[in-house]
This record gives structure tokens, sequence and C-alpha cells, in this order.
């Protein structure tokens, strides 16, 4: 994500999902940034054989305060002993319903 100024402070995660902490450059928009990702993380690993990865379609973006930047990256670093008591999507849905964010189940998972 050099190219696109906007440098990762943390990456990490299990099997099924990945958390990547980073400082968004104000002139980029988050879903430049995701399509990028994508799009070269996934020829990336094409590169190295693995021929049957995709990302699902959608994602999460969420803004950190500069004050809890730490607490996210211990979070990131501990995800596969979180994700032992609580799954990805149970984790998910306590997140959005916790800071308020309507979803429809229907286009969550995909």
């Amino acid at each position: 994500m050099q190219d696109l100024q906007c440098p990762a402070l943390i990456v990490g995660g299990v099997a099924d999902h990945v958390h990547i902490l980073c400082q968004l450059a104000k002139t980029q928009s988050v879903s430049v940034v995701m399509e990028h990702l994508k799009t070269s993380s996934s020829k990336w690993l094409k590169t190295q054989g693995i021929r049957t990865f995709s990302w699902q379609r959608g994602y999460g973006a969420f803004s950190v305060s500069q004050s809890n930047v730490a607490s996210v990256v211990s979070y990131i670093e501990k995800q596969e002993e979180h994700n032992r008591t609580v799954t990805f999507e149970e984790e998910f849905r306590l997140f959005l319903k916790r800071y308020r964010v309507a979803f429809d189940e229907r286009y969550v998972w995909d």
C-alpha cells in the first residue's frame, strides 16, 4: 500500500479474515485502497501457486483515533488467540451493533 501512500502499521489475520491498520492518505478513498489491496494480493498469491484464493466482495473499514492505535495493534496481534473463543462472524456482528452500524445479514456475508 506504499504506492498509495497509505502505510500499513500492522497486518494480521487468521484463516478466514485479515485486519489491516493503516494510515489513510487524504488523497485516497477507502474503496480505492481496498481495490488495490485485493487486486495486488490476489495477483501475488497466484505467482506463489495459490490459484484457488479469492476475496469476498465486501469489506469493513473503520476509523481509529490516534489514542486507540496501540490497543488496535494489540488486538490485531492477538487475533488467533481471540478467535478461539469468538468467531469472526460473531465478532463482526457485535462490532457493528456496538457502534450502531446498520446492516442486513443478506449482504454482509458472501
